[in-house]
Order: C-alpha cells, then sequence, then structure tokens
C-alpha cells in the first residue's frame, strides 16, 4: 500500500547534502624476527587477518625474506585492535612477534 506525502512535505529521496568522509585508513605490518616460528605467523594470518592457507604463507615468506610483511588494510580502530590482538596471541605463546600501523 502506497502512503501519500501531505502537501509541501519534503521527499524523503531528496539528498542534504551531507557527505560522509571515508575514514582513514592504516596498514597493519607483521616484522621478522629470530624466533618467532613460521608455523605460529600463518596461524595468526589466518585466524587475525582472514588470510587463506596459500596467502598466509606468502605473507610469511615476505616477512622472513624481507623483514616486513603487508597483513591488511583497515580503518585504525579495526587495525589497532588487530595488532593488539597479534600482540596478545604472540607474548601468550611467549613470541615476541612485533605488529606496526602505518598510514595508507
Amino acid at each position: 500500500m502506497s502512503r501519500i506525502a501531505p502537501a509541501g512535505a519534503p521527499k524523503v529521496s531528496e539528498k542534504t547534502g551531507i557527505q560522509r568522509e571515508s575514514p582513514p585508513l592504516f596498514k597493519v605490518l607483521m616484522h621478522n624476527d629470530d624466533y618467532t616460528t613460521m608455523e605460529f605467523v600463518v596461524e595468526v594470518l589466518e585466524s587475525v587477518f582472514h588470510k587463506s592457507s596459500p596467502e598466509a604463507n606468502r605473507i610469511m615468506i615476505n616477512i622472513h625474506v624481507r623483514g616486513i610483511g603487508y597483513c591488511g588494510t583497515y580503518p585504525f580502530e579495526i587495525a589497532e585492535t588487530k595488532v593488539v590482538k597479534v600482540h596478545g596471541l604472540a607474548r601468550a605463546e611467549g613470541f615476541p612477534l612485533k605488529c606496526t600501523l602505518e598510514e595508507a
């Protein structure tokens, strides 16, 4: 059933002129160290960053060979949460794994 708006009522489809800005994005980077196992890095990439097994392995190799690997780009709060989660998982296993944020 359609509704008829009273005369002079604003149309719902009119634009208000307000434009929303996208939140700033941040890259999450994982750094190589001499203690964290490659298997643990792959597990973290799969569980925290939802990477497929082949992609997690590719990123892990980049971390191992280049010293740093790109995990994803997210709004600040999400990126920060992922970094905190990685650090928590690593510390619980006794690893010094390090993640950082970089403005995209």
